[in-house]
């Protein structure tokens, strides 16, 4: 749990930390950073292909700042990040079980068919959100300013995560309403 948290409170302050230690603070020294977030991830190693291969390119792009000095492995974080979570909700799709169904799984065993249907349109509606929003986290980190990045990165991507969130639960609970009507 400890872990969790800890995980989620470096994610959220991880790019306000690049943007007001950029030019005064040294990119090596930076990168430590995002080899604390890559250890937070550890215990999920186990049990997850997605964080394993998460952990594994945080420590290339923690390597390639070090090596190099630069900031530009570092902004790349939040890409790696939609990567992996696409990577991970695309594979679902292919194989066995979508994601958001193993969610919903866990609070009732038993869905009938029409929200087995919906849990596949959900995880493909995520797995575009993950392309369009590593998109975009690419595009920042290779042509925005550092402000420009870690607000887009920092602020509004969580924004639209929620906005994704509160959608897809009013949606939710309208086709619940219209399939126990």
């Amino acid at each position: 749990m400890i872990w969790n948290v800890l995980a989620a409170a470096l994610t959220l302050l991880y790019p306000l930390a690049i943007w007001f230690g950029h030019g005064s603070v040294e990119p090596r020294w930076l990168a430590g950073l995002l080899l604390l977030a890559a250890a937070t991830r550890l215990p999920a190693l186990r049990i997850s292909a997605a964080a394993r291969w998460s952990a594994g390119g945080a420590l290339l792009l923690v390597a390639a700042a070090v090596a190099t000095n630069a900031v530009l492995p570092l902004k790349l974080y939040p890409v790696l990040v939609n990567a992996a979570l696409l990577a991970a909700f695309g594979a679902s799709l292919l194989s066995g079980m979508p994601m958001v169904e193993r969610f919903a799984r866990l609070r009732e065993a038993e869905l009938p068919p029409a929200a087995v249907a919906y849990t596949r349109r959900v995880t493909q509606a995520w797995c575009l959100f993950f392309a369009i929003n590593g998109g975009i986290a690419l595009w920042t980190a290779l042509f925005a300013s550092e402000a420009a990045w870690s607000l887009y990165n920092g602020v509004i991507a969580y924004l639209l995560m929620g906005l994704m969130f509160a959608g897809e639960y009013l949606l939710r609970m309208r086709v619940k309403r219209l399939h126990h009507a």
